[in-house]
Formats: C-alpha cells, structure tokens, sequence
C-alpha cells in the first residue's frame, strides 16, 4: 500500500471523512493526516483565505530565508507540498491558486482541473466498493438506479403541497417562495422559519423525513453558475417530490430538464406561466415518466485525475 500525507486548510470540519479522502484510500493509498510543513499534498478549501502571504505553509520566522533560498536556487528548492484546491462551494476552479483544481467548473480547458459537482459525493457507491461516505442532512445516501427511473406518480398522490427548506428567504429565494405560495399551499422548514433552530446542523430533522409528505419540493441553487448543480434537485426527486428549482441552463449536463421545473426562465414574465404548470393535470404528468439521470454516473474519470495527482504529490 502507497502512503501519503495530507494537510487541509479551509476546507468543512468533517472533510477527513467525506468521498475524496475515502476515494483514495480505496485507490491503495494510506492517508496520513498531517499539518502543512509535513504534508506531501495541501489541500485547501472554499473557506481558505486566499489573500494569505506566500509561504504561509513554513514557520513564520523562516519565511525570509525561504524567499531567499528560491531566489538563489529556482526550482531546484522544495517549494512545499503539492496543492490541490477543492471546493463544494460556489466558488471558481480558481478562486485559490493552486496546482490542482476540483469543482463544479463547467467549460475549464486545463488537464489540472476536475469537474466533480458536490450532488455526486452524496451517491451511493457501494457498487465501486465506496462504502463510508454518508448524508446525515438527508438521512441516506442517493441511489443511482432511483435517480435513473421515472418518478411515475408519487408525487401526485400527495395533496399537492411544497416544501422549503432553509435557513433563509435571501433573494431569490424569497421571490420564489412568495411565487408559490400564491398557486400552490408552501410551507417552509428550517431555521429562517424556526427561530429556535440555530443552523442546519441542529435542525432536529431530516430532509428525508419531511419531504416525504410533498408533491414539490422547492430546492433553488444559491447562485448561477455554468455547472454550479448541487445535492439539492438529487435529494428532492429521490423523496419523491416533483423539484422546482432556480439554476442555470446548462443544467442539463448533470440532470435530464424534463425531470424537474426550473424557475429561471419565469422572472421574466413575473412567474406568470406557473399556475398553467402546476394547476394543469396534463402537464404534471408529464414528469411521471422521466428519470432524473439519463446517463449513469462512475468514479472512474476522478480516480484517473487522481491518480496523476497523487504520482506528482509523493514523487518529491
């Protein structure tokens, strides 16, 4: 088995245990978690303070000498570990300058970047022998076959409510919620709605357990982006609900359009279009019969971008 030492920066508290690191070990690797100054590979995250003075990785009194060694030196000097940046975030490939870049970046040109949307690290894949990745907002990992198979006609069976859940009604959430509100019966879950609710960390519930008594489930991004597709329309079409969603266009490189209502489009005619959608048998069934994913999703494209990553990191 191969060893390598990784440090982290910035990245969520429970990132040692989420589908990355668990993706290597499985590709033959031990991890050693290790600070900066050891690491052979640094890690940084969404949260990581770009800003930063260079070197930050060396002790403070040795920063100097280091400068001075590279300027003498050049490339011939160990520089520090590789860096890799790594966001679940809606923050760009190159928001952190680093060696290596994964996140939800559509349209990247650079064999140093990874498209890996956050939706995918809350799958179930036991099928590739990943078997220690979790959900707990949701309650459960997604199954693929599920996301793979039509809706059919649970979420008609169920009285014809929608569900919000969040924290907070920041545009365009708020928007959209007052949008339905005035078509269909909404209600809202969640610490914006529940004072006593400190985050959703502390909610007292899961996704899963709630949505299960909608038809919709409005879930909009919190930002447009090319690519920026999160666990949110995943989570919701496996609850059984119909999703209804904000999100960019080129949405339909992860999910199939026809599976899900998308709001965007709308703002230009003040949402004038929604009670013929949602107040219109003909075409609700419509979504019966379409699945959330058309092709099935593999780990095999990471584990190839990996791979070179980790060769490059432990080379030194």
């Amino acid at each position: 088995m191969n060893s390598i030492k990784i440090a982290t920066a910035g990245v969520p508290h429970d990132y040692q245990s989420s589908l990355l690191p668990i993706v290597i070990e499985d590709m033959g690797y031990k991890i050693e978690w290790v600070n900066s100054t050891e690491a052979d590979l640094l890690i940084l995250g969404p949260f990581y303070k770009k800003n930063q003075k260079p070197h930050r990785w060396c002790p403070k009194p040795l920063r100097p000498l280091l400068s001075k060694s590279l300027d003498t030196l050049g490339r011939n000097v160990q520089q520090g570990p590789l860096t890799l940046f790594h966001t679940q975030e809606n923050e760009r490939h190159d928001f952190v300058d680093a060696d290596y870049s994964i996140s939800f970046d559509l349209g990247v040109q650079s064999d140093h970047h990874f498209r890996f949307p956050y939706w995918m690290e809350m799958l179930d894949w036991s099928h590739e022998g990943i078997t220690s990745n979790t959900n707990p907002r949701f309650g459960e990992l997604l199954n693929i076959s599920t996301l793979m198979s039509p809706l059919r006609d649970r979420y008609l069976n169920r009285g014809g409510s929608c569900a919000l859940l969040s924290s907070h009604l920041r545009e365009p959430r708020g928007s959209l919620f007052k949008a339905l509100e005035k078509v269909i019966p909404t209600q809202g879950f969640g610490a914006f709605f529940n004072k006593e609710i400190k985050d959703h960390h502390s909610s007292g519930f899961l996704k899963r357990d709630i949505l299960k008594d909608f038809s919709y489930n409005l879930c909009p991004e919190n930002g447009l982006y090319p690519g920026y597709y999160t666990e949110k329309i995943p989570e919701a079409f496996y609850s059984g609900c119909l999703p209804i969603t904000w999100a960019d266009e080129n949405i339909s490189i992860d999910f199939n359009p026809n599976s899900f209502l998308n709001l965007q489009p709308l703002f230009k005619s003040n949402f004038r279009e929604l009670p013929e959608i949602l107040l219109n048998k003909q075409r609700l069934e419509a979504y019966q019969s379409e699945p959330l994913l058309l092709i099935k999703p593999s780990l095999e494209m990471l584990k190839q971008f990996l791979s070179k990553l980790l060769r490059d990191a432990t080379s030194a």
